[in-house]
C-alpha cells in the first residue's frame, strides 16, 4: 500500500485540530428513546475501556464521563492518525418522575446503554370516579398521562 505524503493536507489537518473548539471534551453520539416504563440511553463510545466509564446522577444531572488512551509506541513512525483520544462528556437533566436508585448501565460492542426507568408515582394510571348518590366507583377507560 502506497502512501503520498501532501503537506498541504497535513498542515490543514493539524490547523484544524489545533483551532477545533471540540479539542477539550469530546461529545459522544447518543439516541433516546422511551420503551414502555423506561427510557433508553445509547451513547457511541469505541475502542472505550470499560473501567474508564463513569456515570454520576447529581440531583436530576446524569453525568457520563470517558476517556480514551490511544497506544503511543516509541520509534512509530505514524503515517496518518485520525482516531481521536482524550475525554468525552455528556450531560443531561432527567427532570422528574425518574426512579434515580434504579438507573442501571451496560457497554457492549463499543455502545453504552444506559436505563432510566420511570418512578412508579409518574407512570399513567387509571382513576377511578365515584358516584355521589350510591358511592360505588364508575370505571373510565382514559389513562392519565403524565
Amino acid at each position: 500500500m502506497a502512501m503520498k505524503f501532501d503537506p498541504f493536507r497535513e498542515l490543514d489537518r493539524v490547523a484544524g485540530a489545533l483551532l477545533d473548539p471540540r479539542q477539550g471534551l469530546r461529545l459522544m453520539p447518543m439516541d433516546l428513546y422511551r420503551e414502555g416504563d423506561h427510557y433508553i440511553l445509547s451513547a457511541d463510545l469505541p475502542g472505550i475501556d470499560p473501567g474508564s466509564v463513569d456515570i454520576d446522577v447529581d440531583g436530576q444531572l446524569l453525568t457520563i464521563r470517558a476517556e480514551r488512551t490511544l497506544r503511543n509506541a516509541e520509534g512509530v513512525k505514524w503515517l496518518t492518525r485520525e482516531r481521536e483520544s482524550g475525554s468525552f462528556l455528556r450531560q443531561l437533566n432527567l427532570g422528574q418522575g425518574i426512579d434515580l436508585d434504579a438507573i442501571s448501565a451496560r457497554y457492549e460492542n463499543g455502545v453504552l446503554s444506559v436505563t432510566i426507568p420511570v418512578s412508579e408515582r409518574a407512570r399513567p394510571r387509571k382513576i377511578e370516579v365515584v358516584s355521589g348518590e350510591d358511592a360505588q366507583p364508575v370505571r373510565t377507560d382514559r389513562a392519565v398521562e403524565s
